[in-house]
């Protein structure tokens, strides 16, 4: 589709796949050009001129065509029918879950107890979308734990469990939704029981045995949990705490509020200290527990960068992006001033003082952000130090709270690395005393507006690698906690091979894509529901595998060399200021192609300032393994290429890059954008498999939706089912050793067989495969020798 058009679906006799039916849907033949179906022998009606042209015929055929020439086609995902397959990742999988005892941080990585390196490729567990669930029924964990585990899942993430057991329309309550009124979503429900006048109670009992039996299904199907404790929780007035009705989900007065505090210990407590009746273990002694986080998205610092320290959050007020209430900014301003008379000598503080202009008795107030470009650095580092010895006591004391009096044996995340403009030194002194180091990214959040809906392979040095790589850390192992390329975009597909690839490069530890819902049986409908919800994409869902393979199975290699950076004191106070231009490294000198060629790592904070050299300038921007190649065409065209003995890809502009093949995967398709990979899945190289997957996946919409003039947000949802533009034209298979026959099977949306095997021609290099009909996302190959 080119920009400004509009996809016109009619569902007119099509027979949907809605849960329950069983049947998939009628796909219509793919139209190659007026009057020319693949399959007949002819391209003109007349039988003289169609023996005449019939060559001509053959080569119109063979002609590229352009993208909005494929009419997108129906390709609903339905996890309910999904079936064990040889196309499954599940082998991947080593269960059940904890089976060797409680991972370890270690060494810069995580470790199983027998010595072994342990990955985790996951996905949070939300409750966003309709028809969804934040923790499922008793039949639906059954079915959702297997299904993630044969998409090469290992470890779940449980986000919200905190929120409220009620449901709570985010918009649009009831049954009929407006289609204009974008993502149809409500709040996901959680354990906290909303029925009694504290929130600092007993949990919702069916709520916890729901999640007790989604936990044991899921270790039994070998996935890990990762616990959150406090993320989206609201407070009300019977709980004790200031200002309950003003704080929203309390970020940042976790931090200093006293009853805040004790009501997390309760928290935690609460939780990792129930034993569930399934496993017969407390969650603090069960080993199927990877990873315990403190806070989500949750930093004091975040708040004095973004300017929301203002105290001016009042009931009926303004109340501006996030802010504090005037007790809180009170309460913090004293600690403050009791802080600086501990650590600053009275000159000192009567020169800050003066330059806050307030009298003597008087408590020096925080800056605003807008005066920090020109603020002394005695005031300057006076505020940063104090805040940030706010969160490093905070997270020691939850530490110890946790290890000591809770009895958890998990490794401990603090806090994430989440807000990618505004500079993360300072953040890392918190972050870099804990187990973990984790960050969140997301390619063009739908929250954030402007230009969207465009290809990250056009940008190699501003992408979700480069944002990702400046927290990793040396002697800490790195994880990805949340991560999304969000819908809608005509590029979401480029975004599972890419990260995969690159973070096993880095030599990362955990990737969790947000986000993974379960649905209800009986109350969905097999489209696209919300900006992040990839449990009904067609496209993400398919390279899931691809991904794991990928990274789990450490198909690509990790780099050859590390390159590190340190950071003085100086330099960390400086990057705090810093305009947002210097995103995301505020670090001036260094090289952003780096993550891309080499490791990367902060070596120390807070002492001698070290910065690698920069790289020499290269197109494509090869890694010094010589796995992955990243080019573009005076930033249009980009296309990544992935060449490892177990995995290959083609990711981007695959047309315009005709000529860019890897040594087993070569295509000559109609559409202008494509993901292809390809994964050995007997553990065998390509040139020796017997058993591949095959990807081929593009844009998805759901039907009817509608894009604004920008195209960069929709003005019309849609409706079921998705669609998928089906990659159109030929794959070439190369140099399989000893193949005397190549044959390809397409799978529906939920990995089950469509039709016949597609039976490849031999060609030069290897063996070609025509591609596109049936509509597909993927391919079970199959070699013959």
């Amino acid at each position: 589709m080119s920009r400004g058009q509009r996809l016109e679906f009619d569902p007119s006799g099509l027979k949907q796949l809605f849960p329950g039916e069983g049947r998939g849907p009628v796909a219509s033949g793919s139209k190659l050009g007026p009057g020319l179906r693949r399959g007949t022998d002819s391209c003109w009606p007349n039988p003289t001129l169609r023996r005449v042209l019939s060559a001509a015929c053959a080569l119109f055929a063979a002609a590229p065509s352009l993208a909005q020439d494929i009419p997108l086609q129906p390709f609903p995902v339905n996890h309910e029918l999904r079936v064990d397959s040889a196309a499954d990742a599940r082998f991947l999988l080593d269960g059940p879950a904890g089976k060797y005892g409680f991972i370890q941080a270690r060494d810069g990585h995580l470790y199983r107890p027998d010595g072994k390196r342990f990955r985790c490729w996951g996905v949070n567990m939300t409750g966003w979308a309709v028809g969804s669930e934040e923790i499922p029924s008793h039949e639906d964990a059954v079915t959702y734990a297997a299904a993630l585990a044969r998409l090469g899942v290992n470890c779940v993430r449980l986000h919200f469990l905190d929120m409220p057991d009620t449901v709570n329309p985010i918009r649009n309550a009831g049954e009929e939704v407006s289609p204009t009124a974008g993502p149809f979503t409500h709040a996901p429900r959680g354990l906290i029981r909303w029925d009694q006048q504290s929130s600092r109670g007993a949990f919702n009992a069916e709520r916890l045995d729901r999640l007790d039996y989604w936990i044991a299904e899921l270790k039994k199907n070998g996935i890990y949990v990762d616990f959150n404790l406090n993320v989206g929780r609201r407070y009300k007035a019977g709980d004790g705490i200031p200002d309950a009705e003003l704080l929203g989900p309390a970020k940042a007065f976790t931090y200093f509020g006293p009853e805040l505090i004790a009501a997390q210990k309760e928290y935690a407590k609460q939780l990792l200290g129930h034993l569930n009746p399934y496993t017969k273990l407390r969650y603090a002694d069960d080993p199927a527990v990877v990873i315990v986080e403190v806070v989500n998205e949750n930093s004091l610092l975040e708040f004095w960068m973004r300017n929301w320290l203002r105290g001016e959050r009042v009931p009926g007020g303004a109340n501006i992006q996030l802010d504090m209430t005037p007790h809180y900014q009170a309460l913090l301003v004293g600690m403050y001033n009791d802080w600086l008379a501990k650590n600053r000598k009275p000159a000192e503080v009567a020169e800050l003082r003066r330059m806050a202009g307030v009298a003597e008795g008087q408590p020096i107030p925080f800056m605003r952000r807008g005066d920090h470009p020109e603020a002394p650095r005695l005031r300057l580092d006076a505020e940063l130090g104090f805040l940030t010895q706010v969160e490093i006591d905070f997270h020691a004391e939850m530490k110890r709270f946790l290890k000591d009096e809770v009895g958890v044996k998990s490794p401990i995340i603090p806090m994430a690395d989440h807000t990618y403009f505004i500079a993360n030194q300072p953040l890392m002194r918190t972050a870099v005393k804990s187990d973990i180091m984790d960050a969140h990214v997301y390619w063009q959040h739908p929250a954030i507006y402007g230009r969207r809906n465009e290809p990250m392979v056009n940008s190699p040095e501003l992408s979700i690698i480069q944002k990702l790589a400046r927290s990793a850390t040396v002697g800490k192992p790195f994880t990805v906690s949340e991560v999304n390329h969000p819908y809608p975009s005509d590029y979401g597909s480029e975004m599972i091979p890419i990260l995969a690839s690159y973070a096993a490069l880095q030599d990362w530890d955990g990737i969790f894509f947000y986000t993974f819902e379960t649905k209800i049986a009986g109350q969905w409908k097999p489209m696209i529901g919300d900006h992040f919800d990839m449990t009904l994409d067609p496209v993400k869902m398919a390279q899931m595998p691809a991904g794991a393979m990928l990274f789990l199975r450490g198909d690509v290699s990790a780099a050859k060399e590390v390159l590190t950076r340190s950071y003085s004191t100086d330099q960390i106070s400086e990057a705090s200021r810093l305009p947002r231009a210097a995103m995301p490294y505020y670090t001036p000198g260094f090289d952003m192609t780096i993550p891309l060629v080499h490791g990367s790592r902060v070596s120390c904070l807070d002492c001698k300032p070290r910065l690698p050299a920069p790289l020499p300038p290269m197109n494509p921007i090869v890694s010094d393994t010589g796995e992955l190649s990243w080019r573009t065409q005076g930033g249009k065209d980009g296309l990544v290429t992935i060449d490892t003995p177990l995995s290959q890809a083609l990711v981007g502009f695959v047309s315009a890059n005709a000529k860019v093949q890897t040594r087993h995967l070569a295509a000559d398709i109609r559409n202008r954008f494509a993901t292809i990979t390809l994964s050995s899945l007997d553990g065998r190289p390509l040139s020796l498999s017997n058993r591949m997957l095959l990807t081929t996946t593009g844009k998805v919409e759901n039907s009817g939706q509608v894009w604004d003039e920008r195209r960069a947000m929709l003005t019309n949802w849609g409706t079921a089912p998705t669609l998928i533009e089906p990659i159109t034209g030929w794959i070439q298979l190369k140099d399989l050793e000893g193949a005397v026959g190549v044959f390809a099977q397409p799978l529906d949306g939920s990995a089950r067989p469509i039709g016949p095997e597609i039976k490849g021609k031999m060609i030069e290099p290897g063996w070609e495969i025509a591609v596109g009909k049936p509509a597909t996302t993927s391919y079970l190959i199959r070699v013959v020798r």
